[in-house]
């Protein structure tokens, strides 16, 4: 199934794709696509629901978040040997977690606001992993049947305040609108593999992220099980699995990065594609 929430920023509906990739509405059957709705039960119930009846909603429907109620947003870093060799840093020997609050999520398509004062907003285009059953201290082995779906995400980072203002790098993940994610929750009877996922990135038509999650130095499974040594993993959090190379940082002669105005799309095999225009952020007060 490919879920979806539609309309207006925080009024979104829930939705089902259908065979003609038309959106229809769901809100007659399940309030939201919440936890209960993304369970092993609630999912099998959504299985059960005849499509083809369900009411078609609006052409060109605003795409939201496409899972409601997301309590942790968490990212995962230097995925990609040949990334890692861009940002001129090793290769990790165990994942790399980071943060990326919840309040930057958004639409696949909403604008991306380049914050003041910034001069390094930069893209990453990344397999995004939405956990359906709680998970504390699992096994690899068990990994993926707490994971509901996969999404594309845009793991927009402002590079200066990730990396040159001190040791830590979620206040460079975290800046309002540098979540975007969708259009779809794509559930996992329909991603045969998720290490077998070709994934994309333009900006202003040029392409310049093309990569494959069969590439990722660290498996989904490894880092669903990995994550949950650390905390309890809950049913809507996110995890977005790291990124291929060509990101502004390691672009060359030299490094170049998002202004207002550029517009970036990117895409997952299956999954889905988006596509933001940059806005330069409101003068403070």
């Amino acid at each position: 199934m490919k879920l979806c929430r539609f309309g207006p920023a925080g009024a979104e509906q829930p939705g089902i794709v259908d065979a003609e990739g038309r959106i229809r509405d769901l809100s007659g059957v399940v309030a939201d696509l919440d936890a209960a709705a993304i369970s092993a039960e609630g999912l099998a119930r959504l299985r059960a629901v005849q499509v083809e009846t369900l009411p078609l909603a609006a052409e060109g429907a605003r795409y939201g978040v496409p899972v409601a109620g997301t309590r942790k947003f968490i990212a995962i870093g230097l995925n990609y040997a040949d990334h890692a060799a861009e940002s001129n840093l090793p290769i990790p020997s165990e994942p790399v977690v980071f943060n990326k609050w919840v309040s930057c999520l958004q639409g696949p398509n909403d604008p991306v606001t380049i914050p003041r004062d910034s001069t390094k907003t930069d893209w990453e285009v990344e397999l995004g992993v939405v956990i359906g059953t709680a998970a504390h201290d699992i096994d690899e082995a068990d990994a993926l049947a707490h994971v509901a779906g996969y999404c594309v995400v845009n793991d927009v980072s402002e590079r200066e305040w990730q990396t040159e203002r001190g040791p830590t790098w979620d206040k460079g993940k975290g800046f309002p609108s540098f979540g975007p994610v969708g259009p779809w929750l794509v559930t996992t009877d329909e991603v045969s593999d998720p290490q077998a996922l070709g994934l994309w990135l333009e900006v202003n038509g040029k392409r310049l992220q093309n990569g494959n999650t069969a590439t990722m130095i660290f498996s989904v499974a490894e880092i669903v099980a990995y994550c949950s040594r650390f905390m309890t993993l809950e049913p809507g959090d996110i995890i977005t699995t790291g990124t291929p190379p060509g990101v502004g940082l390691g672009q060359k002669p030299q490094p170049w990065y998002l202004k207002a105005g550029d517009t970036i799309r990117l895409g997952i095999d299956g999954l889905g594609e988006q596509r933001q225009a940059c806005v330069a952020a409101a003068p403070r007060g």
